[in-house]
């Protein structure tokens, strides 16, 4: 039976999401050329989003809560151990922008080691279409940052 506590994100990791994709209310493509609108939603009601698309800012908070969710529960079902806050809200942006990844939650379940868990944080995920991303690289750095900054500290 599985008894870790159950975190949601916090209004800290969801600001930090939120700062990451910004806010469009009509399609574009992102870097990686996926239709993508509000918080970086790429589908709505199991519709790829597509290039017309248009929304208002309260469909696009009620999508950001129907996406948060589903990476919440990605980042819950793939860890195996307990994490604190700070480390499930990067894990839940990096997860809200990559999807998640087997390698990350294989070496925090298996503590291979802050080191190694930071190296591959910021040296992955960070390029698309073959082009390192400056962007990607902020981001990985900061959500390596989260992960390893003890609960008490205020990160923002």
């Amino acid at each position: 039976m599985n008894y870790r506590k159950i975190i949601k994100t916090s209004e800290k990791g969801i600001v930090l999401i939120k700062n990451f994709e910004g806010l469009k209310l009509e399609a574009y493509q992102c870097c990686g050329a996926v239709w993508t609108i509000g918080w970086g939603t790429t589908i709505i009601n199991g519709v790829k989003v597509k290039c017309g698309d248009v929304i208002n800012k309260e469909m696009a908070e009620t999508l950001f809560i129907e996406d948060l969710k589903r990476y919440e529960d990605i980042v819950s079902s793939n860890i195996k151990i307990q994490i604190n806050q700070n480390q499930f809200d990067a894990l839940v942006s990096h997860t809200y922008n990559t999807g998640g990844s087997d390698t990350l939650f294989e070496l925090i379940n298996t503590d291979a080691g802050n080191k190694e868990i930071y190296k591959w944080f910021v040296n992955s995920y960070i390029t698309s279409k073959g082009n390192v991303i400056t962007g990607l690289i902020n981001r990985r750095k900061i959500e390596a940052d989260l992960f390893f900054l003890p609960v008490q500290d205020e990160y923002f």
